[in-house]
């Protein structure tokens, strides 16, 4: 395979990326960076987001380049030379993806080589949210910034559905102007059944792809994670992603719940202190999302309060009879996990920021469990206004 074939490719996708719909990180990303990193799930639109940005500023021109990682030039090629052979023929911005499947050990220290040896040459990176980079090999931090790239929100569904295109809210202006908010949204829109194919298909952009296998895919994504992705940044055995998919499984029957980290390892035949670690690897795969107590310290950190999968989408993947409040504080818990820190909150579901306390229920939950807590809301499901602290669960979909 000739160097040529990685441009022909480069322009191929990039020819054929739809433009019609840009995620919300791209607007907030500072692209004249030199270095830029953008971490994610499988399959949240990281690819689509490099190819946008290069089909909307390099228009016809070989300036950039974009290739993949897992691509079979690179199996007897280095990264370097790839970037070396672009300087040298007027190549301005290097787009790679997927850095976590390359073939050595050492694209760390291949990207700081990258950097600095040629000064105008800038690098844009995705990798898998398992990601860790180890700072230490090469002090990629001074040199490189560092985004993360969630899955759609509702108000980015609507788009993606053409039903509309709304701005997105801060926190504190859905909690001070709900009722205006929500206005300018049910006035063009029945946002009630709306939301509710959000809940089971609008997370991952792919699902318009296909949408009658959307599920089947969904848990083919999750398989490739645990059995693709997850090797390639973690030392680990064959047998322990059994057990880990067996884990999610048993998760996705049960959660939201507090975990016995000893009996759910008797219940997948391993160590406590496996478990433990198996949690942390599914929290970073953006597969499940782990509430703690908000105490700071390593007992604390070790335990989680609560646990949930990281979306509704793969509640209908993997437990399609999930009950209905657990589906409501799973949607809760993703779209707030974006900007704000989530807590688990001895009074209440949620502590937000550890300022606000929230209860997610149904049209008739009321204020029983938090009523002397100060700055306290429900998260109403199946309505389309609120009423002074009672606030819209849909609208917690506006956050980006």
């Amino acid at each position: 395979m000739e160097i040529a074939d990685l441009y022909i490719n480069s322009t191929r996708l990039t020819n054929s990326v739809d433009m019609s719909h840009i995620r919300y990180l791209y607007d907030a990303i500072d692209w004249d960076s030199r270095m830029i990193c953008i971490k994610g799930a499988r399959g949240v639109g990281k690819t689509t987001l490099m190819l946008q940005r290069i089909g909307q500023s390099f228009p016809k021109s070989e300036q950039a380049i974009y290739v993949s990682l897992d691509d079979l030039w690179f199996t007897e090629h280095r990264l370097i030379d790839l970037a070396e052979y672009h300087f040298l023929h007027s190549g301005t911005h290097l787009f790679v993806d997927e850095v976590h499947r390359y073939p050595y050990d050492n694209w760390i220290q291949e990207l700081k080589n990258i950097y600095d040896r040629y000064p105008g040459l800038h690098i844009v990176f995705t990798g898998s949210s398992l990601l860790q980079i180890d700072f230490s090999v090469a002090d990629l931090s001074r040199r490189c910034v560092f985004y993360t790239l969630q899955g759609l929100s509702f108000r980015e569904f609507l788009a993606f559905e053409e039903k509309g295109v709304f701005p997105a809210f801060t926190l504190e202006q859905i909690l001070k102007e709900h009722l205006a908010v929500a206005s300018t949204v049910v006035s063009k829109i029945a946002v009630i059944p709306l939301f509710e194919e959000y809940l089971q298909h609008g997370y991952y952009p792919f699902y318009k792809e296909a949408p009658a296998s959307y599920q089947l895919r969904l848990q083919q994504v999750i398989t490739t994670i645990l059995e693709n992705d997850l090797p390639a940044v973690e030392k680990i055995e064959y047998v322990s992603i059994k057990k880990m998919k067996r884990l999610l499984v048993i998760l996705s029957q049960m959660v939201p719940f507090t975990p016995n980290m000893t009996k759910v390892g008797e219940s997948i035949e391993t160590t406590r202190q496996s478990v433990v670690r198996m949690f942390q690897i599914l929290e970073r795969a953006a597969l499940l999302i782990m509430l703690y107590s908000g105490k700071n310290n390593m007992q604390q950190l070790a335990k989680p309060e609560k646990v949930y999968l990281d979306n509704t989408n793969l509640m209908y993947a993997l437990a399609p009879s999930s009950d209905i409040g657990n589906i409501r504080e799973t949607f809760f818990a993703n779209q707030l996990k974006q900007n704000h820190q989530i807590t688990f909150s001895g009074q209440g579901d949620f502590r937000i920021d550890d300022l606000y306390t929230f209860e997610v229920g149904g049209k008739n939950k009321n204020f029983e469990q938090i009523k002397d807590v100060p700055d306290s809301y429900l998260a109403i499901d199946n309505v389309e206004y609120g009423t002074g602290n009672r606030i819209p669960l849909w609208l917690f979909g506006f956050l980006y």
